[in-house]
């Protein structure tokens, strides 16, 4: 603590203790002493000092270039390394994996390209299958369609046949009638047959 003389002159008086004036005095004196001695240049800034604090300056400069040369430098560049090792390893590592995604695609793009040939393929086999039950089916139709038509045309001849015969028999039946009432003629049946076929013929 900083005593100034006018505080020691002050506080004196005031002390109260009459045993103490001897001890005073000389605290007062080194204090005077001390203040005398005192430059009134900041110490960093005297000149005397340059020379002390340059070579201090040059030693820390020193010993911080020794350490940042032999400790701190050989571990940031170990990092560095380390990281471009790792950066060039992940980068290999992804140029792999897209090339096995391109070469992933490329069976995918093959793989589709078979399955729609496989699906074209499919379906026009398909069609032709369709096709040719359909051709087939449509032969059995037209052939059940003709046996059909065959027959009805048979049983159309035959009901012709039948019919004509009826007409035969119906006309010879009428004529004979016809003569023998109207024409109060006696003809045998076997003339009136005979007078219907010349007229038929």
């Amino acid at each position: 603590m900083f005593v100034t003389a006018a505080y020691a002159q002050t506080e004196a008086p005031a002390s109260g203790h009459p045993e103490l004036p001897g001890l005073e005095s000389e605290i007062h004196g080194e204090l005077t002493e001390q203040g005398a001695g005192h430059s009134a240049v900041f110490p960093p800034m005297d000149a005397q000092y340059f020379p002390s604090q340059l070579l201090w300056l040059a030693i820390s400069f020193g010993l911080f270039y020794f350490l940042l040369k032999r400790a701190i430098l050989p571990r940031l560049g170990g990092i560095i390394e380390n990281r471009r090792d790792r950066i060039a390893l992940d980068i290999e590592a992804a140029e792999h994996m897209k090339a096995e995604a391109d070469r992933a695609h490329a069976a995918y793009e093959t793989e589709l390209a078979g399955a729609r040939e496989r699906s074209h393929k499919i379906a026009i086999e398909a069609r032709e299958a369709a096709k040719a039950e359909a051709d087939a089916e449509r032969a059995r139709i037209e052939r059940d369609l003709d046996a059909k038509l065959e027959t009805a045309r048979l049983r159309i001849e035959e009901i012709k046949q039948s019919a004509l015969a009826d007409v035969g028999a119906i006309a010879e039946t009428a004529t004979q009638t016809i003569v023998s009432t109207v024409a109060g003629l006696d003809a045998s049946p076997d003339e009136v047959a005979g007078a219907v076929r010349a007229v038929r013929a």
